[in-house]
């Protein structure tokens, strides 16, 4: 008698998220497996494009919809968006009956997501776990999420390793690199000219890719990140400036209007999309001069294709930095001036330099992992004890 496929359901916030998890879906899709997308946060608010549209015209049909309610950018919103997820969760997980449920980062969405399973007894597998941000409170959940998980995919092997040393069995920590490169080679190539008929853009053909979002575990910096950077820029006269739109954290709102006042008073050069999609995102990756900003893209995929990265403020502070990265302080001097070298062709990073994050393949070694993978082996699972005990004052009795 022939086993039934393996249920397993997928969950995602964000257009960023989603962007990662495209190419295991549709591995999943063409696999034996009975695949069900769940879509949340950020994706269904109209502010930041309803981007759920996306997930369904690449030809993932979306088993369910939950809505975090996130009308402000308080944090008191994003704390009861949380608990409205883990309730919507709650009713959802049940409905699907996964044998497994895969979640990818750091957000208060996903960690909704892994609460729920838990208490439902739904095993959870983990993607870019054993990371650090420590500008961010993301750093915090990702961690809570490798307790609640039971298979692990990291990006890098120090990665591995402190997943390991947080408790988890070895045999169930898998280092695949980071699946977000996997696009590096697959996205279609365009020119600048067949980019910027597609984006509606006039102007300097040369251009940066700006993404800029709230410092959450110090969200005073938001201010003189976001004055920084539209400082830096002010002073640039040759180039056009291609922004992403902002997360939806706590506090985000600033940094959002101040971009689009921005965009707003340079029309002929500057144009803020709230997504590009994967396929114009590395389009436009490879075309841009540099990323510049606070995002994971500039520390993960942007190196993969050898473009600079201009990395300001904490937001990124802890991950493993490719060669490709210059670190600037919240201050316009220092990015103009990182800017400028980079304009001038003085930073040559060594392009013979593999990237920490691998060289993509991550999404079928994941899709694989998932599909064939024995989860009474990994589930319930047990806390994994050091060989060699760590050394520390002894315990007052």
């Amino acid at each position: 008698m022939t086993a039934a496929p393996r249920r397993i359901a997928v969950v995602t916030g964000s257009r960023a998220d989603y962007g990662l998890l495209r190419g295991i879906l549709t591995r999943l899709q063409k696999m034996d497996v009975d695949l069900s997308v769940i879509a949340c946060g950020m994706h269904l608010v109209p502010r930041f494009g309803e981007t759920w549209r996306i997930i369904e015209t690449d030809g993932f049909p979306i088993a369910a919809k939950i809505d975090l309610k996130l009308d402000d950018d308080r944090a008191a919103t994003v704390a009861h968006g949380t608990g409205i997820a883990v309730s919507g969760f709650a009713d959802v997980l049940p409905k699907l009956a996964p044998d497994l449920l895969v979640v990818l980062g750091d957000r208060y969405e996903i960690l909704a997501a892994a609460v729920a399973a838990t208490l439902l007894n739904i095993p959870i597998a983990h993607i870019h776990g054993g990371e650090v941000t420590a500008g961010a409170f993301d750093d915090a959940i990702r961690h809570a999420i490798t307790k609640m998980a039971c298979l692990h995919f990291v990006a890098a092997e120090p990665y591995r390793r402190r997943v390991i040393q947080m408790g988890e069995n070895p045999d169930f920590v898998f280092n695949v690199g980071a699946p977000g490169l996997d696009f590096a080679d697959t996205a279609p190539v365009l020119s600048r000219a067949e980019l910027f008929a597609q984006l509606g853009i006039t102007g300097p053909e040369r251009f940066l890719l700006v993404t800029l979002h709230p410092t959450t575990a110090q969200p005073e910096a938001d201010a003189a990140n976001v004055a920084a950077l539209l400082g830096a820029l002010a002073e640039i006269g040759d180039r056009s400036f291609v922004f992403t739109g902002v997360n939806a954290d706590p506090g985000y709102r600033a940094i959002d209007d101040a971009i689009r006042a921005f965009v707003a008073s340079r029309p002929d050069r500057a144009h803020l999309f709230t997504s590009l999609g994967s396929e114009r995102y590395w389009a436009a990756l490879r075309l841009a001069d540099a990323v510049v900003g606070n995002s994971s893209s500039g520390i993960l995929e942007a190196p993969a294709v050898g473009v600079p990265s201009i990395n300001i403020g904490d937001r990124q502070l802890g991950r493993l930095r490719a060669a490709s990265i210059i670190d600037c302080p919240a201050d316009s001097a220092a990015i103009q001036a990182a800017l400028e070298n980079i304009f001038a062709d003085r930073f040559r990073p060594d392009p013979s330099l593999v990237p920490p994050y691998g060289l993509g393949g991550a999404s079928e070694r994941i899709a694989g992992t998932l599909q064939k993978i024995d989860l009474r082996q990994a589930f319930p699972k047990h806390f994994h004890d050091l060989e060699a005990p760590l050394s520390g004052p002894d315990p007052v009795s």
